[in-house]
């Protein structure tokens, strides 16, 4: 039988091992991300509420080069959906959001570490848009609901807006669909957070929509290509007769898409 010495010696012992092996796992899974010193604490926090709290299935990859630029497109149904979607990439997204919430303390922090793009929901925002130009142009990620916001409707999705069409075209990079099933939401900001989820997230194949460059500024193409990204989406979901609809006229030059 062990002295109790000895039985202190081998509990810290143990101790010790699991929490270098857990210090190496940490250290590997930064290593495997392109993720900043800043954003990476936040990538471990939603590591862990995504996987471990509502066990989110990701269904498919994207087959993307390191270096390529790509606008991902998704239906809107709770404030983690991006926190889903980071899971399935091996690098930073930016996403377009309302510039209400950069002024909120609990969440105005995070944003900018994360370097989303503020947007403002109503009227024209130019310097959005060009900043989500520029950083897809240089071969980032950047994230856009072509909802405008959050689908709390019983409709399967909200009247599309042709931001995602134009950003893509001017940046001249493919468009990602991706579906999300059973994102926790309860109507407020932040009390999703202690609500219990079974998430699926489906990604698809990125469309090539290299065939309309140079024609951004044609509004029947932005049309066909923001209705085409909607249908996608709802193959991703199994709904084969979805007929998509487009937002009012007046997004003629309104062209963000905010989370």
């Amino acid at each position: 039988m062990l002295s109790d010495n000895s039985t202190r010696v081998m509990a810290a012992g143990v101790l010790a091992l699991l929490g270098a092996a857990f210090a190496l796992w940490v250290v590997s899974v930064y290593r495997r991300n392109n993720f900043t010193l800043p954003q990476f604490p936040l990538y471990m926090l939603n590591l862990y509420l995504t996987k471990v709290r509502w066990r989110v299935k990701i269904e498919g990859r994207a087959p993307l080069p390191p270096g390529q630029g790509a606008v991902i497109v998704c239906n809107h149904i709770g404030p983690i959906d991006p926190g889903f979607i980071a899971l399935a990439f091996d690098r930073p997204v930016h996403w377009m959001v309302a510039k209400e919430y950069f002024l909120q303390p609990p969440t105005g922090g995070a944003l900018r570490a994360l370097q989303a793009i503020p947007v403002g929901r109503a009227g024209i925002d130019t310097a959005a848009t060009k900043l989500a130009m520029r950083y897809a142009r240089q071969g980032d990620l950047v994230g856009m609901f072509p909802e405008g916001r959050i689908n709390d409707t019983k409709r399967f999705m909200l009247p599309g807006r042709p931001g995602a069409a134009m950003v893509a075209l001017k940046a001249r990079v493919p468009v990602i669909p991706c579906y999300i099933e059973g994102s926790p939401y309860d109507g407020t900001t932040l009390g999703f957070l202690l609500l219990t989820a079974r998430t699926r997230l489906r990604v698809g194949r990125p469309i090539d929509i290299s065939e309309y460059y140079d024609r951004e500024g044609d509004r029947e193409v932005l049309e066909e290509l923001t209705k085409r990204f909607m249908i996608e989406i709802a193959n991703l979901a199994g709904v084969d007769d979805y007929e998509p609809e487009l937002a009012g006229r007046r997004w003629k030059h309104g062209l963000q898409e905010a989370v």
